[in-house]
C-alpha cells in the first residue's frame, strides 16, 4: 500500500532575480567633459585634479566627437621633446581618439564586460538616443560583478 500525501498541490514560487545588471545601474553619471579647443595642458591639470585618466569630448551642442586620454596626452608629451615645442599650444582635437565606440544604457553588464574584453578599451561613453548620458569603465564592471556574485546569473 502506498503512501498517500494529505498536503495539497502547491503552489509553484518562481525565483524572482532583481538585482540590476544594465550598465545604466553602474555607469558614471557626472563626467569631467573636455571640448576639442581646449589645451592638452588644461586636460592633464582636469586629470590630476578630480584622479580621472580620461573622458568625453563634446562639440559645443553636447554631441559626443571623441574620447581623450593619458595615452593621447603621452602621445603630445613624446612629440613636444621631439620636436622641441611646449605643450601649450596643443589642443585636444589633434590628439583625441575620433572614431569612438559607443554603448547604449539599456546593454547588460555581462555585454559591456564583453565588449570591454574583446576591444581592450579602459573606458566607453555610454548614449540613450544618441545623447552621452554616462560613461561605464572596467572598474565599474568589476564592482557591479562583486555585487551580482551571490546571484546565480
Amino acid at each position: 500500500m502506498g503512501i498517500k500525501s494529505f498536503q495539497g498541490a502547491r503552489k509553484v514560487v518562481k525565483k524572482e532575480y532583481n538585482a540590476p545588471i544594465l550598465v545604466e545601474d553602474y555607469m558614471t553619471k557626472k563626467l569631467v567633459t573636455f571640448s576639442p579647443e581646449q589645451s592638452i595642458l588644461e586636460v592633464m591639470e582636469l586629470f590630476t585634479k578630480y584622479n580621472i585618466s580620461g573622458g568625453p569630448v563634446l562639440d559645443n551642442n553636447g554631441f559626443l566627437v571623441g574620447i581623450i586620454s593619458e595615452a593621447d596626452c603621452m602621445k603630445t608629451i613624446s612629440e613636444s621633446r621631439y620636436f622641441n615645442q611646449p605643450i601649450l599650444d596643443k589642443s585636444v582635437a589633434s590628439y583625441m581618439t575620433k572614431d569612438v565606440e559607443s554603448i547604449t544604457n539599456g546593454i547588460s553588464i555581462f555585454d559591456a564586460a564583453g565588449i570591454f574584453h574583446k576591444n581592450n578599451r579602459r573606458r566607453l561613453p555610454v548614449l540613450k538616443n544618441g545623447i552621452l548620458v554616462g560613461q561605464i569603465s572596467r572598474k565599474d564592471i568589476v564592482i557591479a560583478a562583486l555585487k551580482l556574485s551571490s546571484h546565480n546569473w
